[in-house]
């Protein structure tokens, strides 16, 4: 059931919050009601949390060190 009062004030709320807030805020709703927003919420990965190995994990870590933290100027 609706609540016309409730609708109200949650709009004249968002009118004072930031484009970026109330896209915050459209996320959540539509979380709420069960329709994911585009991409994907950090909720979503948190249950992932803990899955991989501590030894991977430090391999990926030690991979990224090496390779990705570079500047080869002469690829430019």
């Amino acid at each position: 059931m609706r609540d016309p009062t409730t609708i109200q004030e949650i709009v004249q709320r968002l009118e004072n919050l930031s484009p970026g807030q109330q896209q915050e805020v459209l996320d959540f709703t539509m979380e709420l009601s069960g329709e994911l927003p585009e991409g994907t919420s950090i909720k979503e990965f948190l249950k992932f949390a803990g899955t991989i190995p501590l030894e991977d994990l430090e391999e990926m870590k030690q991979a990224i060190e090496e390779d990705c933290e570079q500047v080869h100027a002469s690829e430019w």
